[in-house]
């Protein structure tokens, strides 16, 4: 079966500094037709970072579509044309006052893809050195750091919601358990 939904018609919403949104008719597989509202994003990109003490770094902020604050892997969206890996660097640098010389991609994925074509690039970065913390004008967060042991008692009780940040520290226990 061919899997693919052909756009017969789409509608602009709303554009908007970080994302725009359209409602598409689209022809489905089997001949018929549906909508679906879509969501375009940039791309954004996230850094699970580890101090030379072998801290996880973690970032909370308040999130408006959660209603409180979340602790996550420092991240931010992807400027036009910028390259991944500098926009990596430039949010760890800015969120947390570190920087990274060398990232290694963890993963690439599509956070909500029923509905967004936003995708993230999540980096590893070790050998950190100290920088500039440089937070936007709009953006209030507070640096945390914990343990391999911390983050891994974290996951297990649920404490951890975004899944950025859960694919991250997934991935830290699963390779570097020489860092606990």
């Amino acid at each position: 079966m061919n899997l693919y939904e052909k756009t017969i018609h789409k509608t602009s919403i709303y554009q908007g500094s970080i994302i725009d949104l359209e409602v598409h008719d689209v022809e489905l597989p089997d001949g018929k037709t549906s909508k679906r509202e879509l969501v375009y994003h940039n791309g954004a990109v996230a850094v699970c970072a580890l101090t030379p003490e072998n801290k996880v770094l973690l970032v909370k902020q308040f999130r408006k579509p959660a209603e409180k604050p979340l602790l996550e892997i420092p991240a931010g969206k992807l400027e036009i044309d910028e390259v991944r890996t500098e926009a990596a660097k430039r949010e760890l640098e800015e969120e947390t006052g570190y920087i990274a010389d060398e990232l290694e991609l963890i993963t690439e994925m599509y956070g909500s893809p029923g509905f967004s074509n936003e995708k993230i690039s999540i980096y590893l970065a070790k050998d950190l050195k100290t920088g500039q913390m440089n937070l936007d004008d709009d953006e209030f967060i507070e640096l945390e750091q914990y343990s391999l042991l911390e983050v891994e008692d974290m996951l297990k009780n649920k404490e951890l919601e975004d899944a950025k940040t859960i694919i991250a520290i997934q991935h830290l226990l699963l390779n570097y358990n020489d860092y606990k």
